[in-house]
């Protein structure tokens, strides 16, 4: 039997069985990768598909003063301001859109159909009504900023599992905090700062929370033991007690007190003197207390006129002499002013930056030069965005000549020679220039380290600064 399959096989040639396999035995290898090919490219690209449809929905819906240049013919991933994607962009894991007046509500069923987004960065806006909470729903976020808006009613008590951070200060929302917030283990950074929430803090015994605000809000009661080892300022502007705060006094229910009147029996006979006497003793204390109040209504106006004229005569700010103090730059590109309409940026028509004066805040930064009307730093932001900032000093100018000029120098900006001035920021005590960063450094840099060491003379200068362009 054995050989007579030997002599089967030595009937085919072995190219003959090459061949066989190749046209059986290769299609079946190729049948699973076509599978995953066929099924999962689509499922991919509809994931995609599915996010643009919503931020469109999301854009068309929410009234926004700067364009966003979401264009449904170009790339999601790659020209949408604010949109970032996975690494096999399949989906839309980032979404920063601070400060670019967006205002009214959040619609339903918009952004919270991006299932894969983890960060999502509202801040700084005019979007009012209630919290989302299919947003904060959202499995995968990790991250949420909507501080610096105008929303209103209670916070929900649904969370994503994995959210770490959630900043919703500086808003109007009220009621309580909500109990479900105990369930957030992963929690690293709570800010709730500047609402009006009332009732008691939960016992939030989260093993994570570094970072806890919850003053100016109406909360009372005690702090509960798990939050004392965060400091003061995260409770002010409330009514609770507690550590590290005053120490809670029980309240105990107030005893008796007497009857002002003794019983007829006790009365003395000498009534009418003691009644002259108390009579004698009330205008001798009313008199008193008059002389004592105009006596400190008196203080407090010289006080207040003292006061006046101190300021009146202070001296105005000087520029220092002192040459040789090291700047800090990265605190210094702001007058530390936190209100809504102040922490604004004015971009340029056509800039495609996407961040605010808190973005630079929190940017590394480092001193580039010096010049007659200012400092200039190298600010890198967080999406690896590197600007020019430029900080103006002794500059007295008014809010409309100052963006006069800005507006005019932004013109100039259009000449292909001249660094385009991208954004700036006005305020009474700080003004900021935004300009593009190149690495290729200043024209001074350029021109002192492209003359020739062989020129010793002005005139041989000059014949080889005709003799060169640089533009």
């Amino acid at each position: 039997m054995l050989q007579g399959k030997l002599q089967y096989l030595h009937r085919f040639p072995l190219h003959a069985s090459v061949d066989f396999q190749m046209k059986f035995c290769f299609p079946h290898l190729l049948l699973p990768f076509l599978f995953v090919i066929v099924n999962l490219l689509p499922l991919a690209i509809g994931d995609l598909n599915s996010d643009k449809e919503a931020l469109l929905a999301f854009a068309a819906a929410v009234p926004h003063g700067r364009k966003l240049n979401w264009n449904p013919a170009t790339p999601v991933c790659s020209s949408w301001t604010g949109v970032k994607c996975s690494q096999d962009l399949r989906n839309v894991i980032y979404l920063r859109l601070p400060g670019v007046g967006l205002s009214g509500p959040i619609p339903n069923d918009t952004l919270a159909k991006l299932d894969s987004l983890r960060i999502l960065s509202l801040r700084s806006n005019r979007l009012s009504g209630n919290l989302p909470p299919d947003i904060l729903s959202l499995p995968s976020l990790h991250s949420l900023f909507l501080q610096h808006n105008n929303f209103s009613g209670d916070i929900p008590t649904s969370f994503s599992r994995q959210i770490n951070v959630l900043d919703l200060s500086f808003n109007s929302i009220t009621g309580k905090i909500p109990q479900t917030v105990q369930n957030l283990t992963q929690l690293i950074a709570l800010n709730l700062q500047n609402n009006s929430l009332s009732g008691s803090i939960p016992n939030l015994d989260l093993p994570r929370l570094k970072r806890l605000n919850l003053s100016y809000n109406h909360l009372d009661g005690s702090i509960p033991s798990s939050l004392k080892k965060f400091p003061n300022s995260s409770f002010i502007g409330n009514t609770l007690c507690g550590p590290p705060l005053n120490v809670c006094f029980p309240v105990s229910p107030p005893s008796p007190s007497p009857s002002p009147f003794p019983p007829p029996s006790e009365v003395p006979q000498n009534q009418s003197s003691k009644k002259k006497l108390a009579l004698g003793a009330i205008i001798t204390i009313a008199v008193g207390g008059t002389v004592v109040l105009f006596l400190i209504a008196l203080i407090l106006l010289f006080c207040f006129f003292k006061r006046k004229e101190s300021d009146d005569g202070a001296m105005p700010k000087v520029k220092s002499s002192g040459g040789g103090r090291s700047e800090k730059p990265r605190e210094e590109f702001g007058s530390g002013v936190q209100e809504p309409e102040k922490n604004k940026l004015v971009f340029f028509e056509g800039c495609s930056y996407n961040f605010d004066l808190e973005d630079l805040l929190r940017a590394s930064a480092e001193v580039l030069g010096k010049g007659s009307f200012g400092t200039a730093y190298k600010a890198v932001l967080e999406e690896s965005t590197t600007v020019v900032v430029k900080r103006l000093k002794e500059v007295i100018v008014g809010k409309k000549d100052f963006e006069q000029q800005m507006e005019t120098i932004g013109r100039l900006g259009q000449h292909p020679n001249v660094v385009p001035l991208r954004a700036y920021y006005y305020s009474k005590d700080e003004k900021l220039l935004v300009n593009d960063y190149f690495s290729s450094g200043s024209l001074a840099t350029v021109l002192h380290d492209n003359i020739p060491q062989t020129i010793k003379s002005p005139e041989a200068a000059l014949a080889w600064w005709n003799s060169v362009s640089f533009f």
